[in-house]
């Protein structure tokens, strides 16, 4: 009984077109067998196809009024960052209250939730951000980040295919052979590997790009051609095998040996992503010029900020004959698999965070010192007010 004392707050996601919902009847009655007060607000669950009954039977106290989940709350688990509801009237942050717990995706480098987190800090709340937990061994069961990344490079790819104007594998006609297309993914992480592997199991000869060695060796494995970067290890490689932050000049250089694939592909799936810190800018205004009329870019880091220097947030436009696709959020639009995922997740980050009712935050712990974002009415997660500092 872990979790006695201790009340949980699970909102319905006000963000436009969310479907997700942080908490699932299953985890809902695992909170509760282990002690927690479990409050979900009504059809919090509808779009990911969880009934408020099945959550009345898991164990949690339905209930119709948001601000009064907030204010009985100790703490909040949330899938998106905190904004304005229209519904009530008030910011999310505005309902919360002074020594509350927030964690949901915070996405806190991001330019656009600066003033968001600042908001927060004044607020007296201590924010955790899911997409800072370090990928360690001891983690990977609460690496909610890892387990979306899976849904939005599945997704990437069979969005690409949508909208390109012509097949994605090789078709063989009565007229002749129509070639296959070819698809280049920049970022080898959990999301681009998964992106490549739907695109070649969809007949695409495809490529990738990383700047870190092993990263751009799994690529290989599954059957994608590798694009060399000439970017030494020892620059492009940081804590926990992630990618590190460039200079401008070995950024500079990147893009350089990027542009023949980006002028050869039919489809670019952008997934590359510094922990805790803007995207780096990878296909700039000029690569995008050098591609062919009908191709594709889909922008799967627009969350921090988008590798594509002419992506527009939530925007799909045309640029150049190119379509260049910014929807944020992608494995929103997989509800059902999603939400099953990052229940899971958060609930083992609670039971790692949670002792005798209460949350301990620990900064000797790797995974609660990469991943606090405001404590105590401050700003103490560092690629954020690196991020801050460079705005």
């Amino acid at each position: 009984m872990n979790f006695t004392g201790l009340t949980i707050g699970i909102p319905k996601e006000i963000m436009d077109r969310e479907r997700r919902v942080a908490a699932t009847p299953e985890t809902v009655k695992k909170m509760v067998s282990n002690g927690a007060k479990v409050l979900v607000e009504v059809q919090a669950g509808e779009e990911s196809c969880f009934t408020d009954e099945e959550y009345r039977q898991g164990g949690a106290e339905m209930l119709a009024s948001v601000e009064e989940l907030y204010n009985r709350s100790d703490l909040i688990l949330k899938v998106k960052e905190p904004r304005f509801s229209d519904r009530t009237g008030k910011h999310e942050i505005d309902m919360m209250k002074e020594g509350q717990y927030l964690i949901t995706f915070l996405h806190p480098a991001s330019p656009a939730n600066h003033q968001m987190v600042q908001k927060l800090a004044a607020r007296q709340v201590t924010g955790i951000s899911l997409d800072s937990i370090p990928r360690i061994s001891r983690a990977q069961n609460m690496d909610a980040l890892t387990a979306m990344s899976t849904v939005a490079g599945y997704k990437a790819a069979i969005m690409a295919a949508n909208m390109l104007p012509k097949f994605m594998p090789m078709i063989a006609t009565g007229v002749g052979m129509i070639p296959p297309a070819h698809v280049l993914v920049v970022g080898a992480g959990v999301a681009g590997l998964q992106a490549l592997a739907t695109a070649k199991r969809l007949g695409a000869v495809v490529h990738a790009a990383d700047i870190r060695p092993d990263a751009a060796e799994q690529a290989k494995s599954i059957g994608a051609k590798v694009v060399d970067l000439g970017i030494p290890p020892e620059e492009a490689v940081g804590k926990g095998g992630y990618a590190r932050k460039l200079s401008d000049e070995w950024l500079k250089k990147e893009r350089q040996a990027l542009q023949p694939a980006v002028t050869q592909a039919d489809v670019i799936i952008l997934t590359a992503l510094i922990p805790g810190k803007v995207a780096p800018i990878l296909i700039t205004d000029e690569m995008v010029k050098t591609m062919k009329k009908g191709s594709v870019i889909i922008d799967v880091s627009i969350d921090q900020g988008g590798n594509c220097e002419i992506s527009e947030s939530a925007r799909q436009v045309v640029k150049y004959g190119v379509t260049i696709d910014a929807t944020p959020n992608l494995p929103s639009m997989m509800a059902q698999s999603s939400t099953w995922m990052f229940a899971n997740t958060v609930y083992n980050l609670l039971c790692h965070v949670v002792k005798d009712g209460k949350i301990l935050i620990d900064p000797s712990d790797e995974i609660i010192a990469l991943s606090l974002v405001t404590r105590d009415g401050k700003i103490v997660h560092a690629g954020t007010l690196e991020a801050m500092q460079g705005n």
